[in-house]
This record gives C-alpha cells, structure tokens and sequence, in this order.
C-alpha cells in the first residue's frame, strides 16, 4: 500500500488526481487552501473506491506554515495508517494570472514565485525527512514552458524553473533511489485562470484546431498520467519532462 500526498487536491487537476490515483489503489493526503467542503467531497469519493484519505488545510503561498504541515502529516501517517512515511509527492498547487509583461505587477509576480516555484522547493524540502526511500515526486509544469501565449510570461518562467529545479532533484535525491518527474499540460478545461479555456468556446476552438489529437484537454487527462506516473511500471522514468498535451503546437 502506497500513500500519495497532492498539494491543492480539492478540485481541478488536483481532485483527478486524487481520484485517478485511488483507482491505481493509492491512499491520498490531499490539501486545500480555503476549499474545505470540496476536499472533503473528494475525500468521499476515495473513501467509496475503498481507499483512506485525508484533507489537510495548506496555504502553499506561505513556506512558513511548510514545518508545521510536515508535522501535521508525520502525525495523520501514524494515526490513520501506522506508519512513519508517505511514498510519492504531487507538487500540484497552483493558481493561474493572465497579464502582459508590460503590466505585470511585482505583486502578481511574487505571489506567482511564492505558489509555483518557491513551495516546490521548500515543501519538497520539509516532507523529505518522512518521504520513504524509493518515493517518488511528480511536479507539475506546464507547455507554456515549450509554446508561447501572451500574458502568460511570469507564471511561464516559474514553470520552467520549476523544469530546472526538479533535474537538480533526481541528481540529488538518486542516493535515496527517489525518481523525480514533470508532467508540463497543455491547456485543460478546468476553473483554472477563470475557466477560460472551459468557458470561452471561440478559445476552446482555437486550442483543439492546434491540438493534433482535436480537441483541449480534460482534468483526468492529466490526473490519469499523473497516478500511471507514479505506478510500478514507471519507477524508471527520472529527470523527465513528460507534457501531456494532446500534441499540441507540434
């Protein structure tokens, strides 16, 4: 029995995630920021597929709270699962900013590093005393580090350090045989960014006449990668960047 940890798992790519890894027969710690009634649906849902799950509140946005969260997650293992480890980390948490670089605050752009760049690192950091060796850590980027679309500049150059940074964490964490990974989305139907590409149809036909395979994304599109990422036959795959996109600007 495996146990995943998903950073901003209450709905989105997180929530299938969270889902899609249950199917595989993984136990989820999954968090939320303010969603707590939507984390615990989720929660509901794993426990219906007969796998353990637990809601823990974390602001990704605050590297502070990362002790205390750690902490928070050494004593859940014991509790509801015996245990002093967990096995695989999705750094998922994320939120979407649309703005020309010409207008992009310094606020948005802080806010940006803090969430996508900065809590990889600093949570990575305070989870590894209790991540089991042999784990694994999937981080999520995105194909706006490959393609370009105006507006997307700042939150793009987090996703490519974020590219960087995990390299640098398989070569480190080789000695502890912990594969890391990245799987870069193409744009999906979600609520993130305002829904955009859900709700604005003349975008969301634009998108799928560039995609090869037709049509934009789904949210278990990538939470289904995500859990086949993290099952026994893809222990291998380490230091990779793996988009998922539908083929899209080929």
């Amino acid at each position: 029995m495996k146990i995943a940890i998903d950073t901003g798992g209450s709905r989105g790519l997180g929530k299938s995630m969270a889902l899609c890894l249950a199917a595989k027969g993984r136990d989820v710690i999954l968090t939320y920021n303010s969603k707590k009634a939507e984390a615990e649906e989720v929660v509901a849902a794993i426990e219906t597929q007969g796998r353990r799950a637990v809601a823990l509140q974390l602001d990704v946005s605050s590297s502070a709270s990362f002790g205390t969260f750690a902490a928070a997650v050494k004593d859940i293992l014991k509790q509801i699962w015996d245990r002093d480890t967990f096995d695989f980390l999705v750094n998922n948490a994320g939120i979407g900013i649309h703005a020309p670089l010409t207008e992009t605050t310094e606020e948005q752009f802080d806010r940006l590093m803090n969430i996508h760049f900065k809590s990889v690192l600093f949570l990575t950091q305070a989870l590894l005393p209790i991540m089991a060796d042999g784990g694994r850590i999937v981080n999520i980027s995105s194909g706006l580090t490959r393609f370009s679309f105006p507006g997307y500049g700042a939150y793009a150059s987090m996703k490519g350090a974020v590219e960087v940074l995990s390299r640098y964490m398989a070569k480190e964490l080789g000695p502890r045989n912990i594969a890391v990974k990245v799987i870069a989305p193409g744009a999906i139907e979600t609520d993130f960014g305002g829904g955009v590409v859900r709700d604005n149809a003349g975008l969301n036909s634009s998108i799928a006449s560039q995609t090869a395979l037709g049509r934009v994304g789904l949210p278990d599109d990538i939470g289904g990668a995500v859990a086949a990422l993290l099952s026994d036959e893809n222990g291998w795959v380490n230091g990779q960047r793996i988009e998922v996109s539908g083929g899209i600007s080929l």
